[in-house]
């Protein structure tokens, strides 16, 4: 085995209903996956390929707090749900991409959206956008095993007790054994692979002091304060 040069850094890990921790190797954001939400960012909600970006894997974080981020004053909440994968592969069929899921979460994909704003109008990646530190706050992940299909089911997010986006998994443009079996053709996907599955209308900005609770019917609520 190769001598490492420096210590090896801590692999990112979600913690589980069960009491262990998912160690997690990637993290793969579907973007505008609600027809709705679409038409809110000023797109066309007809079902096109779908398209991905990434978060890192350190981004997603369990401690029930979100640092506002520094360079940004328009940070917006996206609630969705998570997807983690216990294995993987190239080509994945619909019909088997769920036998691939380990488990589901709550989560939130915080956007500093004034700068994915510049990104977009310059042609430019998302990452000082979407991929900054502490940028996906993530309840538990629960078995699927113990959960069926998440294929419906209430999300929302309320914010300071305020509803401010509400939908059902069931409006979905791309369901999740269509999004493994997509990103399964341009990437190998693994064991502990994580799919962000997009976000339904409403998002809107937070500040210091703001109290979000997301929720997904069956997996319970995800309290974050902004700080």
């Amino acid at each position: 085995m190769t001598e490492l040069v420096i210590p090896a850094p801590a692999i990112p890990t979600i913690p589980t209903s069960t009491g262990g921790a998912f160690p997690v190797r990637r993290v793969y954001c579907i973007g505008r996956n609600y027809a709705a939400h679409v038409v809110e960012m000023g797109g066309d909600p007809n079902r096109e390929a779908p398209f991905f970006f990434q978060k890192n894997p350190n981004n997603l974080d369990a401690s029930g707090e979100f640092p506002y981020p520094p360079h940004s004053s328009d940070v917006h909440h996206e609630v969705e749900l998570v997807v983690a994968l216990k294995s993987g592969g190239s080509n994945i069929s619909v019909e088997d991409a769920l036998d691939h899921v380990w488990g589901y979460a709550v989560s939130l994909d915080m956007t500093r959206r004034d700068l994915q704003g510049e990104a977009k109008k310059a042609g430019r990646p998302w990452e000082t956008g979407k991929a900054f530190e502490r940028s996906g706050p993530i309840g538990p992940l629960q078995p699927a095993a113990d959960l069926g299909e998440m294929n419906n089911g209430r999300i929302e997010l309320r914010v300071n007790g305020q509803v401010r986006q509400e939908g059902d998994l069931n409006q979905m443009i791309w369901k999740v054994p269509e999004m493994i079996a997509f990103l399964s053709e341009y990437f190998e996907l693994q064991a502990g692979d994580v799919i962000m599955s997009g976000t339904p209308s409403g998002v809107g900005a937070v500040v210091k002091g703001d109290q979000m609770d997301a929720m997904i019917e069956g997996l319970g609520t995800l309290s974050v304060k902004v700080v």
